[in-house]
């Protein structure tokens, strides 16, 4: 009866220990099965990452922030920040009543008012605008003064429309 009991005992316990070795062997491959997919989940979003760098690094190159030729005709002027303060100056040219006086268009219920800027370099501006139904750009030439005011100039336009 006591060699019965170590005989089962002893089936058993092969038994789990078979068990065991086969899950662990199933849970190891699965693993590195999984290891190997995030080796290259990570090496493409590396790539994704490094790719919109370069399109980033791209789309700021016409941009004054990182234009030093430009930015030095703004050394002798007291204004840390140059582009927002420009910015903020072009955008202060919505505060009128109406439309935007650098908007060379009509607003229908709504009056133009521009929305985005992005300075070019140290003389010009693209700016998109709407009155919420119809948008457009404008292309504006700007001076910063010595005593800091800004003069801007409309250069071009277009207003984009629906065809139906």
């Amino acid at each position: 009866m006591k060699k019965n009991i170590f005989l089962y005992l002893f089936v058993f316990a092969a038994l789990t220990a078979l068990y065991l070795a086969v899950s662990s062997n199933n849970l190891l491959k699965s693993n590195e099965k999984r290891l190997v997919q995030a080796k290259e989940t990570e090496e493409k979003l590396l790539d994704s990452i490094q790719n919109l760098n370069l399109k980033v690094l791209d789309l700021q190159y016409f941009a004054l922030e990182n234009n030093d030729d430009a930015l030095a005709y703004y050394d002798n002027l007291p204004i840390e920040n140059p582009s927002l303060y420009i910015s903020d100056k072009l955008l202060e040219t919505n505060e009128q009543k109406g439309d935007n006086p650098l908007v060379p268009y009509e607003g229908d219920e709504n009056p133009f008012k521009i929305n985005r800027i992005k300075l070019l370099n140290h003389r010009w501006i693209i700016a998109d605008f709407s009155n919420g139904r119809y948008w457009g750009e404008v292309l504006i030439r700007y001076e910063l003064m010595e005593d800091t005011s800004v003069d801007f100039t409309l250069v071009d336009h277009l207003l984009y429309t629906r065809s139906n």
